[in-house]
């Protein structure tokens, strides 16, 4: 199976995410799948070994415990623009997922993402499109989304995305520190 997986010639892989656990499955499961795996716990581990050793393929957690995971892919873009980077989160939005992709982002997955799923992610060409939903999302997911999107449009600004949308500034604190309705 990993055999039959090309990666070409630079199989250099950064793995970036503060659940040590989780970082530790992934990296084994990507080295059995072929990859180079080298892996970082922070932002700032991350910024660091892109920085040094920009990969061919990188996998980036969006919140870090030290910042926010697009520093890592705007750090990794800058150095090597033809690398393909994937961005995982617990933490999924519409709004974090569109500011990825501008940013350079390959692709998005929402955690849990299991090694296979990361890996297609990874190797997806354009004409690969990943398969509709089966459940369409809640109203409260909508507006859940909505906020999401204003806020990565106002700068993360909790002040100015409130005021945007005409709602009190610990209302909408407390709506971004839960995670998103189903």
């Amino acid at each position: 199976m990993p055999d039959e997986i090309d990666l070409g010639p630079d199989r250099s892989l950064l793995v970036v995410d503060d659940d040590e656990a989780f970082l530790r499955r992934l990296g084994k499961a990507m080295e059995k799948r072929g990859f180079a795996v080298e892996m970082a716990g922070s932002v700032a581990a991350g910024k660091a070994a892109a920085l040094a050793r920009p990969p061919a393929y990188a996998v980036v957690d969006l919140r870090l415990e030290d910042g926010n995971g697009l520093d890592v892919v705007e750090a990794l873009r800058g150095r090597r623009p033809d690398s393909r980077i994937v961005v995982l989160t617990g933490y999924g939005a519409i709004a974090t997922a569109v500011a990825a992709v501008k940013i350079g982002a390959t692709d998005y997955l929402s955690k849990p993402a299991d090694a296979s799923e990361v890996t297609n992610a990874l190797l997806a060409r354009g004409a690969d499109h990943p398969e509709p939903p089966e459940n369409p999302m809640s109203a409260d997911r909508v507006k859940w989304e909505h906020i999401q999107r204003v806020y990565e449009m106002c700068d993360r600004n909790v002040s100015e995305t409130a005021r945007r949308l005409n709602m009190h500034r610990r209302t909408l604190q407390r709506i971004l520190a839960k995670r998103g309705p189903r």
